[in-house]
This record gives C-alpha cells, structure tokens and sequence, in this order.
C-alpha cells in the first residue's frame, strides 16, 4: 500500500469507513449524505440516487431516505453512515467503535447487519472495538496494545479467555 501512488483511488474503491461519530453532513438528507463517495467515482446523478436508495433499503431506512441527520436517532444515524460506508461496493469495511454510541439493543442490529454483510457480500469486516461483547461476534480477535499485536485468536479462544461463562460446556 505505501508504494502505491494513488491511495485516495485505493480508498475511495476499495475500503469503507464506518466511525463512532458517523460524520454525516447536517445539511444533507440521509440519501445524499450516502452518495457522497460516489461523487469521487463520476457516477452520474440517476445512478447515485439508485444506489443510495437500494443501500438504504439494505440497512432497512428507505422510509427515512428524506430526512436530515437531526431527525434521525442515534442508531439510524450510524446505520445511515454504514450505507454510505458501502456506497462504492469495497472489499473491506473498517469500523470504529460503531456501537460505541449506541444503546444495546441497537447495538445489537449493528453488528446483526455486519454479520449479513459478512455472510451475503463476503466482505471482509475489520471491526475495532473496545467492548468484549463485540469482539467476541468475530470470526478472529487481534489484540492490539501500544501498536503492537500481543494476541490473535479465533472468536473461541477469545471467548474461552475473557468471557467463559458464555462458553458451552
């Protein structure tokens, strides 16, 4: 990656972001607020506006296309920013602390729709998180302290180790 000249190309097509605080533009609707990675790919208007509206189908918020961030609670917002998040169809989605700001059970539709997009895109989900809970819905758990890996485990191992009251058996 460091080689490449373009890494803005390499981002904007390849990699979605999904953060704690959502960065929505308060300005814009929710459907515009997810067409904005696509202004950087030339898609024309029409486009945009079908893709946008089929992903917001996707995180189950079509009926609040027209509404502007304010309008929205705390856990559309995210599910808005995770919409624009996949706008451009990447290969990887990093996530940071998206429960973070949320209560549990949406939380808990947050990572159910992780895990769909796991299951039915085949995308790769790199979930950064501080919460046992949600690492533990992980395929793989990689451990991260002072920028330097100190643990890699399958979501077993990890569940055997922090949380083994959860563990069957």
């Amino acid at each position: 990656i460091t080689s490449g000249n373009d890494l803005d190309n390499l981002r904007s097509e390849h990699i979605g972001y999904v953060f704690q605080s959502f960065y929505l533009l308060p300005t814009l609707t929710a459907i515009e607020n997810v067409q904005l990675p696509m202004f950087e790919t030339g898609r024309a208007a029409r486009d945009r506006v079908k893709r946008a509206g089929e992903l917001l189908d996707v995180v189950r918020l079509s009926h609040r296309a027209n509404h502007l961030p304010t309008q929205l609670s705390v856990g559309e917002r995210q599910r808005v920013a995770i919409a624009r998040a996949l706008s451009n169809e990447p290969k990887v989605l990093l996530a940071d602390e998206p429960t973070g700001n949320l209560d549990t059970a949406t939380g808990e539709e947050i990572l159910q729709l992780f895990q769909d997009l796991h299951q039915d895109r085949k995308m790769t989900l790199v979930v950064i998180t501080h919460s046992d809970d949600v690492a533990s819905r992980a395929e793989r758990v990689i451990t991260v302290r002072d920028g330097k890996i100190i643990a890699d485990r399958t979501a077993s191992e990890f569940q055997e180790e922090h949380m083994p009251d959860r563990v069957p058996g």
